[in-house]
């Protein structure tokens, strides 16, 4: 069975954990298993939405996820990246991993959307789903979509 990781950072964004939950389905739809790695944090958001393990069967604190990472542990990458710490995360995973991934730009500015997204773009060959969101996920869900519909076959 093919796998895929998605990589969470602090929870600022009321867009990231629906998402998040969300993506794990669609990718759970497609026939992958999915593990989620973040922040301690942002997982105990994801364990309070989603109680009985339905969508979110696999979770690792990022830190440890990173320590034993090693290239093509996982088949997909997804990571969400709302701030420069997060694109950070994402550019190291995506680096350890040489795999098919996709990043999630949001952000309230967007100035910082932007630069969040030429960060990505200079220093990965991922997919690029973007959208100056914050409280509202629905422009990135759109996006994410049809990224995860021509990533994943």
């Amino acid at each position: 069975m093919k796998k895929a990781l998605i990589l969470l950072g602090c929870p600022e964004s009321p867009s990231q954990t629906p998402l998040a939950i969300y993506a794990a389905y669609q990718l759970e739809l497609k026939g992958l298993q999915v593990t989620v790695a973040g922040t301690p944090s942002a997982l105990k958001m994801l364990e309070i939405s989603d109680p009985n393990k339905q969508y979110l069967k696999h979770k690792t604190d990022i830190e440890s996820c990173l320590d034993t990472l090693e290239e093509e542990t996982y088949d997909i990458l997804l990571g969400f990246a709302h701030n420069d710490a997060a694109v950070s995360y994402f550019i190291t995973f995506y680096h350890i991993l040489q795999v098919p991934a996709i990043s999630v730009v949001f952000a309230r500015d967007p100035v910082l959307l932007q630069e969040l997204e030429k960060e990505v773009t200079e220093t990965t060959k991922a997919r690029i789903v973007s959208a100056r969101a914050y409280h509202n996920p629905t422009p990135l869900k759109v996006r994410l979509d049809q990224a995860i519909n021509e990533l994943v076959i």
